[in-house]
């Protein structure tokens, strides 16, 4: 088990800790023996961190976070599990085969970085074990840490992977032996070929937090296909829990599958034919492929195959440029849906001119549901999407969703910060020292401790300019120059 604990966010020590398999991560990691599915196979799973270590490991994680896009943002409470599994015929072995996986652990989403990395490590961990283990940690350990909107140049194993952080493959990228077009995104045509014709009800389900359940047949494509789900609402950011690869060992068994309460907000992947009728009372079950099991299916979970669509071309080679059509589709849809809330809100924000520098700075207006929807007959979805629906009934039930949570506390946050800046700049180009002259040294000392507690505990997250703090800091010491002496040495020690 590769645990990536740190390397994207610090360049200094060893960045990396390669320690024993614990039980917790090795259960998702290996495939349950199916006849026939001999030999490599790369999935991922997701589990949630033990309640003790559900805080940020480290301490440039939020510098990372406010530069990084919503979908490749570090994880604070779940791990991602990068699996390279193998599974070959040896009769030297009590069960009659070899199965050795190796398992790269993350916070963050890179998916298709750490599966090519897999990809050169661990057929040679299968040959020489430990040994070629240490030699790429070596190699790792020196490896840049990650900035939104750079390519990382990753030398492993005398291959030079290059990278792209944010997602899109730069066009003026130089030559190199292994070239990724994307660190996170997915073959999206690939992994939503079967079901093409589904694909806007998908998104409505993905975007309202709906419990699914994929039915897959192998790890791999229960993995992806619930990537793909989790992926298709960008940029808004999928705020529900997801499991690419479940096992009836996962922690979580006994509470996604008990009967007694409705199943949570969460996309689940399952190979277990088990599954089929342990969760047969879930609203949503999607199967791709055919899960072997003895007897009939209940009828509630019998589907039709599902029928490619015509319009699509399936070729070879195609599919890079299907994904791309495919994303773009799904973009739109969002933008033409979340639009609408971003120029609402971006209206509750108070007005420049009522930020004065010796206030509070002023609230910002409360969401009210009712009086966003009065603004969508004559600025709603419908304006801009060419697909006609209930678009009301969809916000009224995405107003209900975690998704909508997620996103409104988000951009509640980023407005409060910016009333915060903007209230800095205010007192910036005031004149400090006309304020004074009719003010208590109660009152000045107030202002003083105020001052400082934006410059400590919420500058350092503010979207303000270097120049703007310094000229604060120069504030506070002309305030308490203006204080006698006593107060001075107070404050000073403060």
């Amino acid at each position: 088990l590769l645990f990536f604990g740190a390397w994207h966010l610090r360049a200094v020590g060893r960045e990396y800790v390669l320690s024993p398999v614990s039980s917790t991560l090795l259960v998702p990691s290996f495939v349950i023996f199916i006849s026939g599915g001999l030999g490599d196979t790369q999935f991922s799973f997701r589990l949630r961190q033990s309640g003790g270590q559900r805080t940020t490991h480290y301490e440039d994680d939020g510098e990372y976070n406010r530069e990084a896009p919503l979908t490749l943002q570090r994880e604070s409470a779940h791990y991602f599990g990068y699996v390279y599994f193998r599974q070959v015929k040896d009769s030297s072995m009590k069960r009659g085969y070899f199965q050795k996986s190796l398992v790269l652990v993350s916070c963050l989403p890179y998916v298709n970085l750490f599966q090519s990395l897999l990809q050169l490590i661990a057929p040679e961990y299968f040959d020489k074990l430990e040994p070629c283990l240490e030699a790429v940690c070596n190699e790792i350990d020196q490896w840049p840490p990650p900035v939104p909107g750079q390519t990382l140049n990753l030398p492993v194993m005398g291959v030079v992977i290059q990278v792209l952080v944010t997602g899109d493959l730069c066009s003026n990228l130089l030559p190199a032996p292994l070239v990724l077009p994307s660190i996170h995104e997915l073959d999206l045509f690939r992994c939503f070929q079967p079901v093409l014709i589904h694909i806007q009800m998908l998104w409505e389900l993905m975007l309202l937090g709906e419990p699914i359940v994929v039915m897959a047949p192998s790890p791999t494509v229960s993995s992806e296909m619930v990537l793909a789900l989790t992926s298709c609402l960008a940029p808004l950011r999928y705020c529900c829990d997801y499991r690419p690869y479940f096992t009836i060992h996962d922690s979580e068994f006994k509470e996604y599958t008990t009967r007694t309460q409705a199943p949570p907000n969460i996309v689940v992947g399952v190979t277990n034919p088990f599954f089929i009728k342990t969760l047969q009372h879930w609203p949503h079950i999607l199967r791709v492929g055919e899960l072997r099991m003895s007897g009939d299916l209940p009828k509630q979970v019998k589907v039709k195959k599902l029928a490619k669509l015509k319009t699509l071309d399936t070729k070879p080679g195609k599919s890079f440029f299907q994904s791309a059509l495919l994303r773009r589709h799904l973009l739109e849809l969002t933008q033409s849906f979340i639009i609408p809330l971003e120029h609402y809100i971006a209206s509750l924000m108070p007005l420049q001119r009522a930020i004065t520098p010796w206030k509070n700075p002023p609230q910002i207006r409360p969401f009210c549901q009712e009086d966003f929807m009065k603004t969508l007959e004559h600025a709603g979805p419908q304006l801009t999407c060419v697909l006609k629906g209930d678009w009301l009934g969809l916000y009224r039930r995405f107003f209900k969703s975690p998704n909508f949570d997620g996103w409104y506390r988000q951009r509640h946050k980023e407005m409060t910060q910016k009333l915060e800046a903007l209230h800095l700049e205010a007192i910036c180009e005031a004149n400090i020292v006309a304020w004074m002259k009719d003010k208590s040294e109660v009152e000045i000392v107030d202002l003083v401790l105020k001052l400082r507690e934006k410059l400590v505990t919420r500058c350092q997250h503010l979207p303000v300019k270097e120049e703007t703090l310094q000229r604060v800091g120069l504030y506070i010491d002309t305030i308490i120059g203006s204080l006698p002496e006593d107060l001075q040495t107070v404050l000073h020690h403060h």
